[in-house]
């Protein structure tokens, strides 16, 4: 069973993903800030981790950074889901290593969870 991380503050988003993802039969872990995450990416190798941009303690941003510094973490895949949609966001994500980057307003929920089951399939 694959792993994924859902780094995201927003409570209500957080458990709405943990459980559709659950129902496609992924295990789900939750970090509600980036230190939080980074903590929970040392102890424990997700297949995939759905990362917030904006989150209590360290960005989305610095989490990436950290993890791209980490020879154990490196590899990581990483997709963002983030409100912020600013060309310059979606550029720095990408030099960060981000396997895709999806803005929440934008997108379905429906839409998200397939595009996350292509991504776990392909890594």
């Amino acid at each position: 069973m694959e792993k994924i991380l859902v780094v995201e503050d927003d409570q209500f988003l957080a458990s709405l993903l943990k459980n559709r993802l659950q129902k496609e039969g992924f295990d789900v872990l939750l970090a509600k800030d980036g230190e939080e995450a980074l903590n929970i990416l040392e102890s424990t190798q997700p297949e995939l981790v759905l990362l917030d941009i904006i989150l209590p303690k360290k960005s989305g941003f610095e989490v990436m950074e950290e993890v791209r510094e980490n020879p154990k973490l490196e590899k990581l895949a990483v997709v963002i889901i983030s409100n912020l949609g600013q060309p310059e966001d979606m550029v720095r994500g990408q030099q960060l290593g981000a396997i895709e980057y999806f803005i929440k307003a934008k997108t379905p929920l429906d839409e998200l969870i397939k595009k996350i089951k292509e991504i776990v399939q392909a890594i």
